[in-house]
């Protein structure tokens, strides 16, 4: 059996100083996708060099497009256009990726060829009916294994448009759904029930295709073709999550984060940190390709429990395990619903969360849709990230506000969303050490 990556977090610490975190790892991918059947070369600035963007650039590098070596974030891809993608000769791995996974379902349903996709043992326990399903409609042929998981194989068909009411906020079916319509001959209609990440649509304007987005329904025309063009990606704000909520819980703690998206679709955690209380300041803000940006200054405050408001959730989904321990620490209750999303993640995260705050001794009660949690002294011991990246770096950053060392196993999933975080929490005050287990 191989050794699994640990940390171990001493209590207590306070974070100082101007910190960036890697690039947005949504963006990243939507980067590759769509510069990889775009017309020309496109030039990106901040890719995420971790593993889940990887698996996306290897998947359109073994479907033949041309994509330069990453080096501290910057490369190129010699896009193929919108029919110049080749059959892959052997199954393409999407990693721990779910974003990957999913969006290609709805490029490569359009393709006239098959292909297989596969994932680790995590990614081929996530449910994708939610994007086969509406895919069907539109003509896809798709089959996945039993329970509907990966792997997926997909075979070529003739798609049709499709007027899609999504059962749940999701970017990553609206995602899919919109890249496939790429491809119809005919307008197609994804509607969402509340708002959430628009990364593809801001990203496919900017790559100069024509769509139409009013409220919380997206239209597009299949046909037209995407033009190269040079991408700047910002730090990713769900990793900057982490770093914000430890800020907000560690007395005398002064850190900025410099570059962040602030994306209105993206800004939740922001939104619900000021809500609780949280002294955050939003500096130098600008527009980058069409995403907003700014340096985030944020010191502690003491935090407040609130009711989380339903429209934030969607605003927030990756970064609620930092949120469940701002809340933790905060005075009072705080509570989480219509978080149903959560419960499909790398991990059932509510109940990962859960499981974590219990060993901590932090009070909570357990709903389907989400959790109520009372702020409490947090203990220590060892929590299992069920190799979930984003429950592990939300546990790293509990220890500041922790009265005994906290030991987080299975960690070696970080690497997929945020290379390089244990370097960069020792750097700004956590006393993180990584080990084997």
């Amino acid at each position: 059996m191989s050794l699994k990556q640990t940390f171990q977090v001493a209590p207590k610490g306070t974070l100082q100083g101007n910190i960036r975190v890697p690039g947005d790892k949504s963006i990243s991918h939507r980067s590759i996708i769509m510069g990889a059947i775009a017309e020309g070369t496109t030039h990106i600035e901040g890719f995420l060099e971790g593993e889940d963007s990887f698996a996306t650039l290897k998947a359109f590098r073994a479907m033949g497009v041309k994509i330069t070596e990453p080096h501290n974030g910057s490369l190129s891809i010699q896009g193929v256009g919108m029919s110049g993608l080749q059959e892959p000769t052997q199954p393409l791995d999407m990693g721990n990726s779910g974003t990957a996974m999913r969006l290609l379902c709805g490029l490569l349903a359009a393709q006239k060829f098959s292909c297989v996709l596969v994932g680790d043992e995590s990614l081929s326990s996530r449910p994708m009916k939610r994007v086969s399903e509406p895919l069907r409609t539109m003509g896809a042929k798709i089959e996945l294994e039993d329970g509907g998981m990966a792997p997926i194989r997909i075979s070529p068909s003739q798609l049709t448009a499709i007027n899609y009411d999504m059962p749940v906020a999701s970017a990553q079916v609206k995602s899919c759904l919109l890249l496939a319509a790429l491809y119809v001959d005919g307008v197609s209609t994804v509607t969402e029930p509340a708002v959430c990440r628009n990364h593809t649509e801001l990203m496919l304007q900017g790559f100069g295709y024509p769509l139409e987005i009013v409220g919380n329904k997206v239209t597009i025309r299949g046909g037209a073709s995407l033009k190269a063009c040079d991408i700047d990606i910002p730090a990713d704000i769900s990793s900057a999550a982490f770093f914000l909520v430890g800020a907000c819980i560690a007395p005398g703690s002064d850190l900025t984060l410099k570059h962040v998206g602030i994306n209105p679709t993206r800004i939740g955690v922001v939104n619900i940190l000021q809500a609780m209380g949280a002294n955050i300041e939003l500096l130098k803000q600008h527009e980058v390709g069409g995403e907003a940006v700014a340096d985030i200054r944020v010191r502690y405050a003491p935090l407040h429990g609130i009711d989380i408001p339903v429209d934030q959730v969607p605003l927030a989904i990756d970064e609620f395990p930092a949120l469940f321990i701002a809340a933790a620490c905060a005075e009072g209750i705080t509570t989480l619903s219509g978080a149903e999303e959560l419960r499909v993640k790398e991990s059932d995260r509510i109940q990962a969360m859960a499981d974590g705050l219990a060993t901590l001794g932090v009070k909570h009660e357990v709903k389907p849709d989400g959790i109520i949690i009372t702020g409490s002294a947090i203990g220590g011991g060892v929590i299992d990230s069920k190799g979930d990246h984003r429950i592990a770096m939300a546990f790293s950053i509990a220890a500041l506000a922790a009265d005994r060392e906290i030991t987080i196993l299975d960690c070696d999933n970080v690497a997929t969303s945020f290379p390089g975080f244990a370097e960069l929490a020792q750097s700004c005050g956590i006393d993180l050490r990584v080990g084997t287990s």
